[in-house]
């Protein structure tokens, strides 16, 4: 059974985006959905997040875990019940708890692959890097926070962003199954983000040119958030 609701701290998440042509995008989505367009490209992107105090709505907080997670998403449109819903598919998860590889899937949602985390953070800078423990990920990024985005970003303001990205609460991922998705929905207290500016990002499978081919995928802009209460509901498997 999986609990229905999880509560703790994102004490810090970043989210660092990517612009991609659609029709490149859509080859590496499900059928089932397809991408959620600004400006005519699709919204690809790495959410790297600091949880603590992880842990069911009546367990004391002094109990929850703490974990480094990262998840590689895309901003997705499908279409339910004679409606169109938004939020996003992610094609992997990865974390360096070992309770949450364990536990995730079966008690609740999201399965997980085991990684190791670097991370060096000061109130301004950050400097983070992961490698996943079956080698199919890396990832690094250096960067700081500041005020506005990127001359080039298809955002043309952080309130732009801001409001494109916290309309993705409700994620889907991949699990063992191939005609299943787990379905998760984020509820924060507070939506406030801040732009960072990253010197340095790599990510080895926005990187794989067999999925994305030159000149189909640039990096767009970055967004930090910190200390937010949240809590993570169940939602029913989505099934493609």
């Amino acid at each position: 059974m999986k609990l229905p609701v999880i509560q703790g701290v994102i004490r810090r998440r970043i989210l660092a985006n990517f612009r991609v042509e659609p029709q490149v995008m859509r080859q590496q989505l499900p059928t089932r959905f397809r991408p959620k367009l600004h400006q005519g490209y699709a919204v690809a992107g790495i959410c790297l997040i600091r949880l603590e105090h992880i842990r069911p709505r009546f367990v004391p907080e002094g109990i929850g875990l703490n974990s480094e997670n990262a998840a590689h998403r895309v901003a997705v449109l499908w279409d339910e019940e004679g409606g169109t819903r938004e939020g996003v598919f992610i094609s992997r998860r990865d974390t360096n708890s070992q309770l949450n590889q364990l536990l995730g899937g079966r008690i609740f949602p999201g399965e997980h692959h085991q990684a190791s985390f670097r991370v060096s953070e000061s109130e301004s800078e950050i400097s983070l890097s992961l490698e996943s423990t079956d080698a199919a990920v890396v990832v690094r990024l250096e960067g700081n926070t500041t005020d506005s985005l990127p001359s080039n970003s298809i955002f043309s303001s952080l309130a732009e962003s801001s409001t494109f990205f916290e309309g993705g609460s409700l994620g889907y991922s991949v699990t063992h199954d191939s005609n299943r998705l787990d379905g998760l929905n984020l509820k924060t207290e507070q939506w406030h983000v801040e732009p960072l500016e990253l010197r340095t990002i790599y990510s080895s499978y926005f990187s794989d040119q067999d999925k994305f081919p030159e000149g189909s995928i640039d990096f767009d802009h970055a967004l930090i958030m910190k200390n937010v209460a949240h809590e993570w509901h169940s939602a029913a498997d989505l099934y493609i």
